[in-house]
């Protein structure tokens, strides 16, 4: 049974957890959602459907010696055809893509508690990366955690309770994209670290949201692409005794 922390990092007493953190771990269902959550997030995009095309290109027909390849009138530049310089792309993107995939409603439940369920197990926590020193999952903290607004004060709570490791490994692991999003205003690649549930963000949002890595989440904003992200199980989870109330409605 996971410990209830104080403020201070200090145990109240042992809470039971609910039923939705008992369901068995379905890394299938995981994945397919969490293939689907991104796919359906994509933006559409192609190349001008008229690109390479904005030319008049002729060619001289047989009996002269040269191939029969459209070309620019008086010159024997190619133009139009894929293999020609400036010419068409003969596979381009297009908008018309449909990249949707659907999730029946019973998976997605299903992915979202497995997911879930992952959170509790200590090996899988470990073996996503995460730094903590804490001897149960989740982590539960007193519903004042989410009345804190300063980023000191809530680094404080993260220290006493012993996962604030977590944060710093995921500031020392950031670096720089490769490739050219570099230049599109998503130079960085941040790990991810910490997932906060509690039942109000008003307050508690602006201390932890410049905190590298991390996510703050109601319980009704759950899903398998939060609880682990990139389709791997096992995020380490900091979660509120509301929150966690909130959670024992669920049914399966």
């Amino acid at each position: 049974m996971p410990n209830l922390f104080s403020l201070d990092g200090k145990v109240v007493r042992n809470v039971d957890l609910p039923e939705a953190f008992k369901f068995p771990i379905r890394n299938d269902l995981i994945i397919r959602f969490t293939n689907a959550y991104q796919s359906n997030g994509r933006t559409p995009y192609g190349s001008y459907w008229f690109a390479g095309n904005r030319r008049v290109g002729h060619n001289m027909g047989p009996n002269h010696g040269i191939s029969r390849y459209p070309r620019v009138a008086g010159s024997s530049r190619g133009v139009l055809l894929s293999n020609a310089r400036g010419g068409r792309s003969a596979h381009h993107p297009v908008t018309a893509k449909n990249w949707d995939m659907k999730v029946n409603r019973k998976e997605r439940t299903y992915a979202k508690l497995s997911a879930l369920s992952s959170t509790v197990s200590m090996d899988l926590v470990k073996k996503r990366g995460h730094k903590f020193t804490v001897e149960s999952l989740p982590v539960i903290l007193e519903d004042r955690f989410e009345n804190i607004e300063k980023t000191k004060e809530a680094t404080d709570v993260l220290v006493n309770v012993g996962v604030f490791g977590d944060i710093i490994r995921s500031k020392e692991g950031t670096k720089i994209r490769a490739g050219r999003g570099k230049s599109r205003g998503r130079k960085y690649i941040t790990p991810k670290s910490i997932l906060f549930v509690v039942r109000d963000k008003s307050h508690i949002s602006k201390a932890l949201k410049n905190l590298p890595g991390v996510d703050i989440a109601r319980p009704e904003e759950l899903n398998a692409y939060v609880l682990a992200p990139g389709g791997h199980p096992g995020r380490l989870l900091v979660i509120t005794e509301g929150a966690l109330n909130d959670v024992r409605g669920w049914k399966i």
